[in-house]
């Protein structure tokens, strides 16, 4: 199955988080709220569970998003698509896979990054993690940026976000650091 748009984020409609939903013709009728719907955040697919969903109409809806509990963080939605089928489509494995792959009880080190994209805070530069140089005092990722390699500190203050099952890492780094390389 491939990923696709079903419905799009309106409006805060409560003060628990709520927020209408425009429901598109590929939204399912047979929806239920144990699956998720994707958005994308920051060019990753996060994938969204509801607390609450209630269609209102054929083409409405009322959801409250798990996490997304207050009007302040339930506005980071509002003009956000909805999508469906993109674990397939994003991984390329079935979910049962990815659920056997990573246990939330296993631990990811530092070299297990290498192979991961890259995106990096405030600039639509892209990368691909290379190489791991593990020394003492300053554990460095190599990445390829726009074939030339940079060296980024591998610490948890520059890391925003990663995905193991989406090979994906976010990066915030100093201003000037993909400078320095």
């Amino acid at each position: 199955m491939k990923g696709f748009a079903v419905a799009k984020i309106g409006k805060s409609f409560g003060t628990h988080g709520e927020v209408t939903i425009n429901l598109y013709d590929t939204f399912p009728s047979d929806f239920t709220q144990e699956e998720p719907l994707f958005v994308y955040i920051d060019n990753l697919a996060v994938p969204l569970f509801f607390d609450h969903f209630e269609r209102r109409g054929k083409s409405g809806g009322v959801v409250r998003v798990a996490d997304f509990d207050t009007p302040y963080r339930a506005a980071e939605l509002i003009g956000k698509e909805l999508y469906m089928g993109l674990e397939e489509e994003l991984l390329g494995i079935e979910p049962e896979e990815v659920e056997d792959e990573y246990d939330e009880d296993d631990e990811l080190y530092l070299e297990d990054f290498v192979g991961f994209k890259a995106t990096f805070e405030g600039t639509a530069l892209t990368g691909e993690i290379v190489d791991f140089e593990d020394d003492e005092w300053n554990p460095l990722f190599i990445i390829e940026i726009e074939g030339k390699e940079a060296m980024i500190p591998a610490t948890d203050d520059f890391i925003v976000e990663y995905s193991p099952t989406g090979k994906t890492i976010h990066f915030d780094l100093p201003e000037g650091l993909l400078d320095l390389n």
